[in-house]
């Protein structure tokens, strides 16, 4: 008998016998998991939306290439809240997501407002796009190395500094939107305004200005709402909704609208917190040297 028969012979009398599923082992792949990768796949979606409404508006179709941007804007309130709440925050997701800005809302609002009007000026007309596009890159660059700097005073952590880019997108496009209202109902002489190449100008720079100023704006992250204003809120956010859905172009506009009259509100709420803050501190700091066994403020 050769050794083949040998092997046979021990099979049929030892036959191998396979191990309970639960202690056999399954190869693992190295990888992350797909909750940290869903904020990264959104903030991809909010700027193919972006390079999207460059195309349409290139093509001449304005109104598409807004609502591509006000997509983008919706996206860029959703990924980083989206990446908090699965605890998949990273420096990739943050340089993505400020390059994704970049492009979405200092680029593509300004290429559109070209095409829609300012190109009739020609080379001057180009200027308030690249100013505008500078003081974007310019802002976006601060949100980054002030994610690195020290700590914020407690009552500035419910504030921007200066309008962010989601919120400048929209107020650029504001001439966008009127037009486009004023297309659908008809009024030329609205519309023929509305594309004044001066008028885009001065809105373009404005915004900017506005971009990469200091000026403080509630960023609603850890906004509270009192009690007896919550019922209103809903009620009004309710009619807004029906407002968009049946005249998305009017909707849009008064966002803005609404958005410019709250700056002052905004400022107005950040200097009666610094001054409530500031006169705290002298308060707590006496306490704390009046306490026992304290031997010096700030230990």
């Amino acid at each position: 008998m050769d050794n083949s028969d040998d092997q046979d012979a021990r099979v049929r009398m030892f036959p191998i016998r396979r191990l309970p599923r639960r202690l056999r082992v399954r190869p693992r792949f190295q990888g992350q998991s797909f909750n940290r990768i869903l904020p990264n796949l959104l903030t991809m979606t909010g700027l193919c939306a972006g390079l999207t409404s460059m195309r349409f508006a290139f093509e001449g179709r304005f109104g598409a290439a807004a609502v591509a941007i006000v997509v983008a804007a919706i996206i860029d309130g959703l990924d980083g809240r989206l990446a908090r709440l699965l605890k998949a925050t990273s420096r990739f997701g943050a340089e993505f997501d400020s390059l994704s800005d970049f492009l979405c809302f200092g680029v593509a609002p300004g290429f559109t407002l070209y095409l829609w009007s300012l190109q009739a000026l020609g080379g001057f007309g180009y200027v308030p796009c690249v100013i505008f596009a500078v003081c974007m890159a310019l802002r976006l660059a601060r949100f980054n190395a002030a994610i690195e700097g020290g700590p914020r005073p407690a009552y500035a952590y419910n504030f921007f500094a200066g309008v962010p880019a989601p919120a400048g997108a929209g107020l650029v496009l504001f001439p966008l939107f009127v037009g486009l209202e004023a297309q659908s109902l008809g009024w030329d002489w609205l519309l023929g305004f509305s594309r004044h190449p001066a008028l885009c100008a001065v809105v373009l720079l404005a915004t900017a200005m506005l971009s990469v100023s200091t000026l403080p704006v509630w960023s609603f992250k850890n906004f509270k709402i009192p009690t007896p204003y919550i019922l209103p809120l809903l009620i009004g956010v309710g009619l807004y909704l029906t407002l968009l859905l049946a005249d998305p172009w009017a909707a849009l506009a008064a966002a803005g609208v609404i958005y410019l009259a709250m700056l002052p509100l905004s400022v107005r709420s950040y200097l009666h917190l610094k001054r409530e803050a500031e006169t705290m501190r002298p308060e707590i700091l006496a306490e704390v040297a009046s306490t026992p066994g304290s031997t010096r403020v700030g230990d």
